[in-house]
């Protein structure tokens, strides 16, 4: 879980007066390890109320933030409900979304996604925008613009769901799901110069796995990895982009 340094160093305050009060440590009911919890008080756990909710009404109370009954009008929820919002207008990916709120359910994150229309929108004109610079296999029919209109406002409307790791898969849902082993080469796949530090990390991994086959003596796998090196080195090369960043 992401920290502030402040939140940390917090901690750490915490953790040491811990340690010197000789707080003695718990057996945890799942794992059965002796385990020091930070929030005690004689031998108690204290409880969210007392270390987060009672201070959080305290602190609406002194800015005004209450209703005409009284009670705040923030609740601890509306913190999780910030940060999501915020990593989604920030470009954040939606499985960055899910591990940082802690979310199973990807639906739970698409409410972030769908908050961040400007980024989305933004995103949307990169890809399918007049003039962008584009690469990959879709490249061709979208600069062609092949694109049929119900397709284009099908993609506008749910841009968000085709972000992949290095660009986007413009495949529609009336099309089935993408049988392709390796989505770079997927006829639907189109990345742009924002992908390009991730193509060029990607490339990088895979020259380093195919020396690593080459030493194993697994000739199959340093042609696998070669290619897709070799594949990524021609995305960034219809993009305009250097293989090292130092070249431009």
């Amino acid at each position: 879980m992401p920290l502030h340094d402040q939140a940390a160093e917090a901690l750490r305050e915490v953790i040491a007066l811990r340690a010197a009060g000789g707080e003695r440590a718990f057996t945890d009911e799942l794992t059965g390890n002796d385990t020091r919890y930070l929030f005690m008080s004689h031998g108690k756990l204290l409880s969210t109320a007392y270390l987060f909710q009672a201070p959080l009404a305290r602190a609406c109370a002194q800015a005004n933030l209450v209703d005409a009954a009284g009670r705040p009008t923030v609740s601890s929820h509306r913190f999780r409900h910030t940060v999501g919002t915020q990593l989604a207008e920030r470009g954040a990916r939606l499985q960055t979304i899910m591990s940082v709120l802690g979310h199973r359910s990807v639906s739970m994150s698409l409410v972030y996604a769908q908050i961040s229309d400007p980024e989305v929108l933004r995103d949307y004109q990169a890809v399918l925008g007049p003039g962008a610079t584009i690469a990959g296999p879709c490249a061709t029919a979208l600069k062609a613009g092949e694109l049929p209109s119900s397709a284009i406002d099908w993609l506008k409307t749910n841009f968000f769901k085709t972000e992949l790791e290095l660009g986007h898969c413009l495949r529609l849902p009336s099309e089935g799901p993408c049988e392709c082993d390796l989505y770079l080469t997927c006829a639907k796949f189109v990345t742009t110069p924002d992908y390009a530090p991730r193509l060029r990390t990607r490339r990088a991994t895979e020259l380093r796995l195919a020396d690593d086959a080459e030493q194993r003596g697994w000739p199959r796998e340093v042609d696998r990895h070669r290619c897709t090196a070799a594949r990524l080195a021609h995305l960034l090369d219809e993009l305009g982009e250097p293989l090292d960043p130092a070249d431009k």
